[in-house]
């Protein structure tokens, strides 16, 4: 296996991550219209900033106003992904044109497939103003490209020689299931982004407005808008797409616990149990951060490093599942 395959795979797998990072800080910062235009900013390849760009700028596009920091901010976001999707290239060609590479063909196929996909939900994140179905459609691309990246890791870094002993009593099933329901998860922080409504249910446990909690709401759904920035739902909708997500946090804290305390207790070897206890901790570790964002009026920071811990938790469940699916050792009868 080619040294710069795998060099590449890490790399484009770190650059992933720091593509969600940005994506979600684009998010964060109110940035996604930073440049009202696809793929350039304003008809520039970088932010306008002479006078005569500022000029061609406010004739082109007279409803929008140039804000240099978000546009850059969204643009640095657009460089990245861009600079990924060449990588992903990269890796398709590998795929192609070398034999007996450790990952499957059909894995670095839909990764490429999905990077297209994920370009064009990119575009029209800016070209439909931010509507909220598509915003949280391009969080989920960006996952899933994350999520098969770290996949193609897992292949190439985890030797075939390894062999996980497989207790009869495991239930694989549990394996999809939990990263079903930690996905779900994911979805509903997207959805709670996509929406702005993340301010909108303060206090703990529950929101301090709990009482207009509805479940009717929730089919409040935001369509037919010319622009959704800032949120165009009523406030009790946000606040109950904003509760359902910590309710569903709760879902997944339970069910993720118990897999991993499972896999825990039925494996022999470290390198199991070790994701195992990574991932409790990782939950842990959200369910804290979740908490903090609410008390502290929702900082930036902290609310970027509670998307990277999502990401993490997804990685660290995909981790055990390939464990489980590509190195058991087949049970002698």
């Amino acid at each position: 296996m080619s040294n710069n395959y795998k060099y590449l795979t890490i790399f484009s797998t770190v650059l992933a991550l720091l593509v969600v990072a940005l994506g979600a800080y684009t998010r964060l910062s109110n940035a996604g219209l930073g440049c009202p235009d696809w793929p350039g900013c304003y008809g520039f390849l970088t932010v306008p900033n002479t006078e005569g760009e500022l000029l061609q700028a406010a004739n082109a596009f007279p409803n929008s106003t140039v804000e240099p920091l978000k546009a850059w901010i969204e643009m640095i976001h657009r460089y990245f992904a861009s600079s990924l999707g060449l990588l992903v290239i990269a890796l398709l060609f590998f795929a192609f044109n070398k034999v007996n590479l450790a990952v499957p063909r059909k894995l670095t196929v839909s990764l490429f497939v999905l990077i297209l996909f994920q370009g064009f939900l990119g575009m029209l994140t800016v070209t439909m103003n931010l509507q909220p179905f598509i915003v949280m459609g391009h969080l989920l691309g960006g996952f899933c490209i994350l999520a098969l990246l770290a996949l193609h890791c897992f292949h190439l870094l985890t030797p075939k020689s390894l062999a996980i002993h497989k207790s009869s009593t495991f239930n694989g099933y549990m394996s999809e299931f939990s990263i079903a329901i930690l996905v779900l998860q994911i979805a509903l922080g997207g959805w709670v982004a996509a929406n702005y409504a993340a301010p909108h249910c303060v206090g703990l446990p529950i929101c301090e407005n709990i009482h207009l909690f509805s479940t009717e709401s929730l089919f409040h759904l935001p369509v037919g808008e010319e622009n959704y920035e800032y949120g165009v739902l009523p406030f009790e909708t946000r606040l109950s797409i904003h509760m359902v997500h910590r309710g569903w946090a709760v879902v997944t804290l339970l069910v993720l616990a118990v897999w991993a305390w499972k896999v825990y207790q039925a494996s022999e070897e470290a390198l199991l149990k070790n994701a195992s206890v990574m991932l409790i901790v990782g939950l842990i570790t959200q369910i804290l951060l979740g908490a903090i964002i609410v008390q502290l009026q929702f900082p930036i920071l902290i609310t970027l490093f509670h998307n990277l811990m999502a990401a993490i938790l997804l990685m660290t469940s995909l981790y055990i599942w390939f464990l489980l699916r590509y190195r058991v050792q087949p049970e002698v009868v």
